[in-house]
């Protein structure tokens, strides 16, 4: 490929002698005049001191940015934002989650659109931001890969922090003192990296790894560590090939490589959180994915990891034995994946994975096929009168499959902790948490302080949760969020009251209330939405744009396609970002 083929989009703003002051700003940022002739590449830090998932990525930063310059392109960091789920957890603060996927993407796609980057390497290492750097990269559809900044390692006595929620809930049964909560809390953390267990950071990493946008075992390294910074230098330098070759997200990014990422997803156990990003990520790139695939591939597609929140283990005892790439290479020969799907390496899953060795035989984290955690998916898609567009239920079995009670609804996730916190909520109920979703919170919370609180107070197998919100990927029991249409639209989660009998199947895959419709109109007939505390800035704006968690809760806009003046000039009639 020629040099000015290589620089795309940089030519644009560099070249000519019309372009001189722009090339006066680049000199004063560093640029030399040879970089001028170098594709440049933008590298997306999402370092922060706001949690300790990102606090490390500011130097992972620099790294594949010298990479990058010595592979023959440009790197240029720039920030975007992170939240944490964690310290927002059971808070207000915890609605602009969601909101901040959409915001961390646009943030992405208007740096690399305004500055013209020819590549991309984005570093993410936090829930939201990670699915939010492939979203921008699908829009963009520029050479990119996707560096996870690594997972933490475990605190003293294998801990977490899903182990400080379900302390708490420890605590208010009386099984733990204060003094017992506070040194859980202080030893849960260790320092740098992403939450430890297969929660939504890790789930993710290894879905954005079996789509093929990340380089092998990315998903895989420890936050602090040799690999991980490893990583960081080969991204800096294959995404420089990547532009020679010309290979872009939207060729990596089709139809099979979600289904990859569906069925490595269910294998390890994953988050519910990778169902929405998943289908976010798939309208981005104009794939046709919706919930029935996860329900279609679950089916034949077996639970093997025994990993956190559910299971034993954690990601770095995971990391010890290879990572994912000997399960990718297991569900490859056992006709689970595409192989002919092209990634970032430039070559094919099956070519990437053709020299990966198994685990270790006395290795007890990932089961075989013959003794699987769970013979089928773990997520399961739920419909019934209560979910007329699908809900999504995290059960792995251990739960039981069947769950009928009375219901106990409250209209905020803080109502619902107190009184699971203060003993209201006993064996036998099913908590409903209304006007959570996309538009009711607005920005869907997660619900981890009150699974948390029912796993601590020992409630998990006897008490179930339903929400049209969302959970973290530290949430297990017999939990199902997303229910769809949400209740700040009128949906049939707004109509319940306490007392009304629930039952979740998840053999059958339904979610019901046993109440006549003729019942359920005339609730319909009497229900006024309530007054909502947000009506401007960034929340009131998600609200008017965001779609049905069932569809990924995206704010992409219908498609505009007005017929063109004929006699506008051309650059007013087409846009080629």
């Amino acid at each position: 490929m020629e040099e000015k083929e290589l620089r795309r989009y940089s030519r644009i703003v560099v070249d000519g002698d019309e372009q001189a002051p722009s090339r006066a700003m680049l000199r004063a940022v560093g640029f030399s005049e040879q970089d001028f002739k170098r594709p440049q590449i933008g590298i997306a830090s999402t370092w922060s001191m706001v949690t300790p998932c990102n606090m490390h990525i500011g130097e992972l930063a620099q790294v594949a940015a010298a990479a990058a310059n010595e592979a023959g392109g440009k790197g240029v960091i720039f920030n975007t934002i992170s939240i944490s789920d964690g310290i927002s957890m059971g808070t207000p603060g915890m609605r602009y989650s969601l909101v901040s996927r959409e915001i961390i993407a646009d943030s992405i796609e208007a740096v690399t659109g305004a500055e013209g980057f020819d590549g991309i390497v984005a570093i993410g290492g936090c829930d939201k931001n990670m699915p939010a750097c492939v979203m921008a990269m699908a829009r963009l559809n520029r050479p990119a890969i996707f560096v996870y900044g690594g997972t933490i390692k475990p605190g003293a006595k294998h801990r977490d922090i899903v182990s400080v929620f379900e302390a708490v809930g420890a605590k208010s049964a009386g099984k733990i003192t204060a003094g017992e909560l506070l040194e859980v809390e202080q030893t849960a953390i260790p320092g740098p990296g992403a939450c430890g267990g297969m929660y939504t950071a890790n789930t993710m990493a290894s879905a954005i790894e079996a789509l093929g946008m990340s380089l092998a075992n990315s998903s895989a390294q420890e936050a602090i560590s040799e690999q991980k910074r490893e990583d960081c230098r080969r991204a800096g330098k294959a995404v420089v090939d990547l532009i020679r070759k010309d290979i872009k997200p939207l060729d990596i990014l089709t139809r099979e490589a979600f289904e990859n990422a569906i069925a490595v997803v269910i294998a390890l156990g994953g988050s519910t959180n990778a169902v929405l990003h998943l289908l976010a990520i798939a309208r981005e790139a104009d794939v046709a994915l919706s919930l029935d695939d996860f329900t279609r591939i679950g089916e034949k597609t077996p639970l093997l990891a025994d990993l956190r929140p559910s299971g034993k283990y954690l990601m770095s005892e995971l990391i010890e034995i290879g990572g994912i790439q000997p399960l990718m290479k297991r569900m490859l020969d056992r006709g689970l994946l595409h192989g002919h799907c092209l990634t970032v390496t430039g070559k094919t899953l099956a070519e990437n994975l053709a020299e990966v060795a198994d685990y270790p035989p006395d290795q007890d984290i990932v089961r075989s096929f013959e003794t699987p955690i769970k013979a089928d998916s773990h997520l399961a898609i739920l419909y019934g009168n209560l979910a007329p567009e699908g809900a999504v239920a995290k059960i792995t079995g251990k739960e039981g499959l069947r769950f009928e009670g009375e219901a106990r609804v409250f209209r905020s996730e803080e109502e619902a902790l107190k009184a699971i916190l203060d003993g209201s909520i006993k064996a036998g109920h099913v908590v409903v948490i209304q006007y959570e979703g996309p538009k009711g919170a607005p920005g869907m919370r997660e619900m981890l302080s009150p699974t948390g609180a029912i796993m601590g107070k020992g409630l998990g197998a006897d008490v179930a949760l339903i929400t049209d919100g969302r959970f973290s990927g530290g949430s297990h029991g017999f939990v199902v969020g997303h229910v769809s249409p949400e209740a700040a639209v009128g949906g049939p989660i707004a109509l319940l009251e306490d007392g009304d009998r629930l039952t979740i199947d998840a053999e059958s895959r339904e979610i019901n209330v046993a109440l006549s419709e003729a019942e359920l109109q005339r609730r319909r007939e009497a229900w006024r939405r309530p007054v909502s505390p947000v009506q401007r800035g960034v929340l009131a704006k998600y609200r008017a744009e965001v779609s049905s968690a069932s569809e990924g809760a995206v704010t992409i806009p219908e498609r505009w396609d007005p017929e063109p003046c004929q006699n506008a000039p051309l650059a007013d009639r087409t846009q080629d970002t």
